[in-house]
């Protein structure tokens, strides 16, 4: 749990930002948009909802989202062209280091299976991969993955060929027989899975819960300058989790993200369900320091030693300065 220390300090960030506020007085109705930039990740897909409901409006906050594939959309948070952007943990951390820190407010889930290593027919298990060729974007989250996932099975990264492929390349790799492996996220999981039958999902982020973490990450300056708005879009989005979580209107949240990628509901439904959607109180949960894999300290300590091994950058990053729990924790008081 958040120590008393910690509980100050927040206390004290937050009672600064709204101090500024205060003296700059509230944000004219005619304030320029927040630009978020978003991608195709079930967690993030979900903000789909309240923009086709309006809840944005509603809420008083002008937003603007843009859609992006994944790196895209972290390339044009680096070159200040968004307020904030929808990243992993671990990638937070990645652009931080290069130039572009931000502040994750909102942690809207964990990945609960979606995240997948998917073996060729013939390979059912992850020690049946030693000498194998494994297709993996080296560098990111599913790297850290395979790694896992050796690491449980007394394996390292030397008893497999690793392949450095992108991601949203490695269906038709794995199709083509390019590799015997692949480790991707959702979609290009599912895609590698039909694209070769009899492929298995040999591991999966269900394996390691809290690994990574999907999470709305703000340019501090954006923080500093509009922390009000920003409060509207944490009440918004818990909007979104109560729809999405609620039997009496799961549905039609699955229908309304399954339109913004172009899939079915049916289709859809299975993303959905290898992604933890963290509620309210999930979620102030997993915003407690801890070494531990249920907190975002924990994963993100794991995400930069990962990140340092693999030359992603040279200096271990003080993961604390990424994270900003107080817009969550004050949450439902």
């Amino acid at each position: 749990m958040l120590t008393k220390n910690a509980l100050k300090s927040w206390a004290a960030l937050a009672l600064a930002l709204f101090t500024f506020g205060c003296g700059r007085g509230p944000a004219p109705e005619t304030a320029a948009p927040l630009v978020i930039g978003y991608s195709d990740w079930p967690g993030w897909v979900a903000w789909e909802i309240a923009i086709q409901k309006g809840w944005f409006e509603e809420a008083g906050v002008p937003v603007t989202f843009e859609w992006f594939d994944y790196v895209e959309s972290m390339d044009a948070f680096a070159a200040g062209q968004l307020d904030a952007v929808t990243m992993t943990n671990g990638d937070a951390l990645v652009t931080g280091e290069a130039g572009a820190p931000s502040l994750a407010i909102i942690i809207n889930d964990f990945s609960n299976g979606n995240d997948m290593l998917v073996a060729a027919p013939g390979i059912t298990s992850v020690p049946e991969l030693a000498g194998k060729r494994v297709g993996v974007e080296v560098g990111y989250v599913c790297h850290l993955l395979l790694l896992k996932a050796l690491e449980a099975h007394d394996m390292s990264e030397s008893d497999v060929t690793l392949i450095n492929i992108p991601t949203h390349d490695l269906p038709q790799a794995f199709a083509a027989g390019d590799v015997d492996a692949v480790v991707a996220w959702q979609p290009n999981s599912s895609q590698a899975l039909q694209a070769v039958a009899g492929s298995t999902a040999i591991f999966t982020s269900a394996d390691v819960p809290g690994l990574i973490y999907d999470v709305l990450a703000v340019s501090p300056t954006s923080l500093s300058e509009r922390s009000e708005d920003w409060e509207k879009v944490a009440h918004v989005w818990y909007r979104v989790v109560d729809y999405m979580l609620d039997e009496s209107t799961r549905d039609s949240a699955i229908a309304i993200m399954a339109s913004r990628v172009g899939l079915t509901a049916e289709a859809y439904a299975e993303f959905v369900d290898g992604t933890q959607i963290l509620t309210l109180e999930e979620a102030q949960a997993a915003f407690a320091v801890s070494d531990e894999l249920s907190s975002i300290y924990g994963s993100s300590k794991i995400a930069d030693a990962f990140n340092v091994a693999n030359g992603v950058y040279d200096t271990p990053q003080n993961v604390a300065d990424y994270i900003y729990p107080a817009i969550t924790l004050g949450l439902g008081l």
